[in-house]
């Protein structure tokens, strides 16, 4: 009687359906075709007449995919998955009830659950993340025109079509992470694509260094930009520019006149050396004559 009983437990046991669905969640990439793998094991040989499978979202226990009576069958299938899904007909026997999903869409990121009949009955569910590379980001600062050390400069970091929503990390040309004075926005498009902006205010110094980083949480992927304010790239202010100029015109005025003056002084000196001579040697000349006239006899 026990063995009789035990090998009835045994067969109850190797007839046991028993369904596999990852137990982490599967990335699909945007636009991509990926594959949320179920396998069942534990029936002896079946028809593909006996086996049922059933794909439907885990939340709202919409239709995802249906198969029953040797064929698909789509007819309660949610629209948006129209055209999008399958499984694997040549594989069902060996126990392979996966869902081919074509064209991974934002929306569809969720929770799907595999169903699967074949006298028995047992389901597995199993979560599907979608992720989309951002564009490599671009930084830019401005306006150049009007720059002068000591200014707030704000440079703005910016990268399109990604999912989730991006990490953005600022640092210095010493790697020093930046989170002060930093704002971020995230505007997602029609197809649920995100566009990041990080806005970092900056006190403006020559021949500084700034990374903008950005980060997928789902890829782990990374982009970098980088920009460099040198001494050389500063605009001169306008103001000072119109100080300089009226310092130098000032300053050629001043020479100018500087010259008119030493070269009058001059003229003057000169003038008056002239005058001398002339003066002197008219004394002379006259001291001269009246020696002359000393020097002559009276005639008796």
């Amino acid at each position: 009687m026990l063995a009789l009983l035990l090998c009835a437990l045994l067969a109850l046991h190797a007839d046991a359906l028993d369904v596999h669905v990852p137990e982490s969640p599967v990335v699909a990439l945007f636009g991509t075709d990926t594959v949320l793998n179920c396998s069942f094991s534990g029936v002896s040989a079946f028809n593909l007449s006996d086996l049922s499978v059933f794909w439907q979202l885990s939340d709202t226990k919409r239709a995802v995919h249906s198969f029953w009576q040797s064929r698909d069958q789509l007819s309660d299938q949610e629209e948006r998955f129209a055209n999008r899904t399958g499984l694997f007909p040549d594989q069902l026997r060996s126990g392979n009830a996966s869902l081919l999903l074509r064209r991974v869409r934002v929306a569809d990121e969720g929770s799907y659950s595999c169903f699967v009949r074949v006298q028995t009955y047992s389901s597995g569910a199993m979560l599907m993340q979608v992720a989309a590379p951002f564009s490599k980001p671009l930084v830019t600062w401005g306006p150049e025109s009007a720059l002068k050390p000591g200014d707030a400069v704000a440079l703005s970091c910016v990268a399109y079509g990604g999912y989730p929503e991006a990490e953005v990390l600022w640092q210095d040309g010493a790697g020093r992470n930046l989170t002060d004075n930093v704002t971020v926005s995230q505007v997602a498009n029609e197809e649920g694509l995100f566009s990041v902006k990080s806005v970092l205010t900056v006190i403006l110094e020559p021949n500084s260094t700034y990374s903008c980083r950005l980060n997928n949480p789902l890829l782990g992927e990374e982009g970098q930009a980088s920009v460099t304010i040198t001494a050389q790239g500063l605009v001169f202010p306008p103001l000072a520019l119109w100080l300089t100029v009226a310092l130098a015109v000032c300053l050629l005025a001043l020479l100018v006149a500087l010259a008119a003056v030493c070269r009058r002084k001059i003229r003057e000196s000169c003038e008056e050396m002239r005058a001398e001579e002339e003066a002197k040697e008219l004394e002379e000349a006259k001291e001269l004559e009246e020696a002359k006239s000393a020097a002559t006899p009276l005639k008796s």
